[in-house]
């Protein structure tokens, strides 16, 4: 592989104008497709196998007005302490708000709180507000005009707030964090390359590949239908791997254009050794997210194959447009020092006392001890995650200033945990002699088991058919006991068939998350399963060797456990949530896990293949193995630094945010990265590498001649004769 990537870099150096001409023309071609061939984001949510979404598939046939998923707002009235709604000024402010908000654009309906839906005491009651349009299609424009309408109530002195998925902002709110993550990354590659050539190669590189990945995505759009959170994990993801390859790809030109070789054979050795490295991180990466569909969640799915997509476009970007990028700023890669006294770096690497070769010196020394703290350090961290609990959290974890969180509080004062949550029992009588029957037999059943606040009486559909029961449990809809609640539901299932001949099944938001969490939790070992048979096959091959890829996923594995611990601790204990921002705990996104061993395992097998091939090409050319470990640590442990930082910043950016589940991600990836670089890579690697000694490379003979052997050491390049330049590449190297 080596020797077919040196001649892909010198060939895209050398052709640099038609490569760039080819990419530029790729862009525009991906732009004109991406407005003229995309189509709408799909509205639709669903979890196929599940029995909350063939309840609802059931709804859509039968009663179709109850299952159509339009947006909904609840506008919540309090009344002044000491008074009630319905005094005359309270009632008479009520009804002027609900007159404004049924002059709303898109509204559809806006039912009376003071008729139906207020408390007891007359102190609380919300009005619900439906839309005409999902809540996808609600605008900018719609929520403003929302909640100016609640300033009708204030003004007299009422407290009004409004939640629901009608509130539910969609889009931006993460372009502040992506522009702090670009700004820091520009940062640390400049302080890195000491060059603002080399050092604006990897965003421009980044922006590049990730507008090609999301314009091929809307093409995609027009074509297959995909949700609106489908281009997500491919920016952020795509942006991180793309500045990282480039990072690589640009450090190891450098090395190759100090020690006097042209620009052109710089560019050649450096794609055919750090490309290979490259090459092989992007495949770990891809497997990781393509094997997201054995979660099968359909949106989960696209996510993953989107974010894969993007991958193999920064792959194919760093192999071929950034040697071609570097053909025209040749040697200004390099910073001013390096270029008035070239050759500066063909010392030895034993002679240069870096840090990177100061700890892998320290840390070869005492390989056990660091391998014992390490493990230990990690381990304590993870013991949080014993306790770790799944949910979708809704706006009883927004911010307690926003107007949905208020909301939700003054639900739960004046009606109930469980108001906030309820549970919609469908009744399924087409089987049965006599469908009322049928639904008043539901009904006793489900009002006589525990955890049940209210039952309200059965909605039959036109047909008479088909009956909802709206189930108001004692409990919120995160807690234990309301999910342990829906499965007591369930359960009264084969009973009411035998006894009515009708059928049950429960749905609703409420129930829909807790399928969605059971589901993501199901699938967390198949899908580690998966990835980490995969990877390890792979790694096999890239490093001929047994040991080093289970040395590599057992570090992995720890890191993600510490990662969990942490989450857990911060999330939902409660540990430094201050520091956090963290105003509510509760469990943890159920949709979290599974992206974040994703990610985090494609990135960590960067940082392992980055780390490791350049201690297998020190082995390989003749080195001992500690010397090797040594050697091969001092030259990557910069590069490998520089590219954590920058995505540790990028992610941490996310912990600003107002959302807590964006707030949890950024906090799990920043943690994960933090974990896995600087414990598991630049801690554990090199003590275990050095522990293995030769062992670490030993392969079965059997093995090894089956094992394709790629050369990503590039062992061929080493022994390969440097023709002497061309005259032309001798004036870009001078450059």
């Amino acid at each position: 592989m080596a020797t077919y990537l040196y001649r892909l870099g010198k060939l895209s150096f050398r052709r640099r104008r038609l490569v760039l001409a080819l990419w530029v023309a790729l862009l525009a071609a991906l732009g004109v497709g991406a407005f003229t061939l995309s189509g709408p984001a799909a509205e639709n949510f669903s979890i196929p196998g599940t029995e909350a979404q063939e309840a609802q598939d059931l709804l859509a046939q039968r009663f179709p007005q109850a299952a159509a998923g339009n947006a909904q707002a609840r506008v919540v009235f309090a009344a002044p302490a000491g008074e009630k709604l319905t005094d005359p000024q309270n009632r008479a402010a009520v009804a002027a708000t609900v007159a404004q908000l049924r002059d709303l654009g898109q509204v559809a309906d806006v039912t009376d709180p003071l008729a139906r839906t207020v408390n007891q005491a007359g102190t609380v009651a919300f009005a619900q507000v439906t839309y005409q349009v999902q809540a996808d299609g609600m605008t900018d424009a719609d929520r403003a005009a929302l909640i100016a309408a609640l300033d009708v109530g204030r003004t007299t002195g009422l407290t009004v707030e409004a939640g629901g998925d009608a509130m539910q902002e969609r889009g931006g709110g993460q372009n502040a964090s992506e522009v702090i993550g670009l700004a820091v990354a520009a940062v640390v590659l400049l302080i890195t390359f000491g060059s603002l050539v080399a050092a604006g190669l990897p965003l421009l590189t980044a922006i590049i590949g990730v507008a090609a990945a999301l314009a091929a995505i809307q093409i995609a759009s027009g074509f297959v239908e995909l949700g609106a959170t489908t281009p997500t994990l491919a920016l952020m993801l795509g942006l991180a791997v793309a500045i990282d390859y480039a990072l690589f790809i640009v450090f190891r030109y450098r090395q190759e254009l100090a020690q006097g070789r042209t620009g052109v054979e710089a560019a050649g050795r450096a794609v055919g050794t750090a490309g290979s490295a490259v090459t092989f991180a992007g495949l770990t990466v891809v497997i990781a997210l393509t094997a997201l569909a054995v979660v099968n969640i359909p949106f989960l799915t696209q996510m993953g194959l989107a974010a894969a997509g993007a991958v193999v476009v920064a792959v194919f970007i760093a192999l071929t447009l950034l040697p071609a990028l570097l053909g025209f700023v040749g040697s200004r890669a390099l910073g001013r020092r390096q270029r008035r006294t070239p050759g500066a770096e063909t010392t030895a690497p034993a002679a240069r006392r870096t840090a990177g070769r100061r700890w892998a010196e320290l840390i070869t020394r005492r390989p056990l001890v660091a391998v014992l703290a390490a493990t230990l350090g990690l381990l304590v961290v993870a013991v949080p995650a014993l306790d770790l609990r799944l949910g979708l959290p809704g706006d009883n974890m927004g911010s307690a200033q926003s107007t949905q969180r208020k909301a939700y509080d003054l639900l739960t004062e004046g009606f109930g945990a469980g108001f906030n949550g309820p549970l919609m029992v469908v009744v399924d009588a087409a089987g049965s002699a006599d469908p009322q029957a049928a639904a008043a037999d539901a009904t006793a059943t489900v009002q006589a088991l525990s955890g049940v606040a209210t039952v309200a009486p059965p909605a039959f559909n036109p047909a008479g058919d088909t009956a909802i029961l709206q189930v108001v449990p004692t409990s919120g809809p995160d807690s234990e006991q309301t999910t342990d609640l829906v499965h007591a539901i369930r359960d009264q299932a084969p009973g009411l068939t035998d006894r009515t001949g009708a059928d049950l099944a429960v749905t609703g938001a409420t129930a829909i998350n807790i399928d969605i969490s059971a589901r993501m939790g199901g699938a967390l070992v198949p899908y580690l399963a998966v990835i980490v048979l995969l990877a390890f096959l792979l790694l096999t091959v890239l490093f001929r060797s047994l040991l080093v890829p289970l040395k590599a996923i057992a570090g992995f594995l720890l890191s993600v456990a510490a990662t969990f611990g942490a989450l857990v601790a911060v999330f939902q204990w409660g540990w430094l949530s201050g520091l956090f921002g963290v105003e509510q705990t509760g469990p943890i996104a159920s949709l979290i896990p599974v992206l974040l061993i994703g990610i985090v395992f494609g990135l960590a097998m960067d940082y392992e293949v980055f780390l490791v091939t350049r201690m297998r090409e020190e082995f390989v050319h003749g080195a001992e193995p500690t010397q090797a470990v040594v050697n091969g640590f001092s030259h990557s442990a910069r590069v490998v630094t520089a590219a954590a930082i920058i995505m540790i910043s990028v992610f941490a950016g996310f912990i600003l945010a107002d959302e807590s589940i964006i707030k949890s991600i950024g906090f799990a990836l920043a943690a994960a990265i933090l974990f896995d670089a600087f414990v598991v890579r630049m801690t554990l690697v090199p003590a275990v590498m050095t522990l293995l000694g030769k062992r670490a490379w030993a392969l079965p003979g059997w093995l090894d001649r089956i094992l394709p052997d790629v050369d990503v050491e590039g062992d061929r390049l080493r022994t390969a004769a440097e023709p002497a330049p061309p005259e032309r590449d001798l004036v870009d190297a001078a450059r």
